[in-house]
């Protein structure tokens, strides 16, 4: 029997092992996609927050499923390639680029001092319902990332 090395990480199946929490997790995150909705917020726009919160948590098993899902909402290859750089392009909406900001706030929420300055304001440009909406949608993404990561969800070609 192999002897597990102290540095590497438990593999265990959260959702598997606490089916009520992981139901409990699913509930949320589809009552924040029908309240995302309803206030207005593209289904692209909201794919690529799940996509940049993905990033910067190192979720390849979200990042696949989002990118997939996005370009299922009519999103391009282009627009995906620059999203973990997109305060340097222009394929990106004052809309998105607002998200965009509020995902990297949330997510890198213990960098808060440190995290660059984008020089993008989401006041004026998101209303406060899609800016509780875009904080919400980065919660869950950012929750389902930490379930993912630590159960080792597998992602394979």
């Amino acid at each position: 029997m192999r002897r597990k090395d102290p540095t590497e990480m438990t593999q265990v199946n959260v959702g598997k092992q606490q089916p009520k929490a992981y139901q409990a997790l699913m509930q949320l995150n589809n009552t924040i996609l029908e309240s995302a909705a309803e206030s207005g917020l593209d289904p692209r726009l909201i794919e690529l927050v799940k996509i940049r919160a993905s990033q910067l948590n190192g979720c390849a098993f979200c990042l696949k499923m989002h990118t997939n899902d996005a370009i299922q909402h009519g999103e391009t290859a282009d627009r995906l390639a620059v999203v973990a750089a997109w305060w340097e392009s222009q394929y990106f909406t004052d809309q998105e680029r607002a998200a965009l900001q509020i995902a990297e706030e949330v997510t890198l929420l213990s960098d808060h001092g440190r995290l660059p300055s984008r020089g993008v304001a989401a006041e004026g440009t998101l209303t406060d319902k899609q800016v509780a909406a875009v904080t919400w949608i980065t919660i869950v993404i950012n929750s389902w990332n930490r379930v993912a990561v630590f159960s080792h969800y597998p992602v394979a070609p």
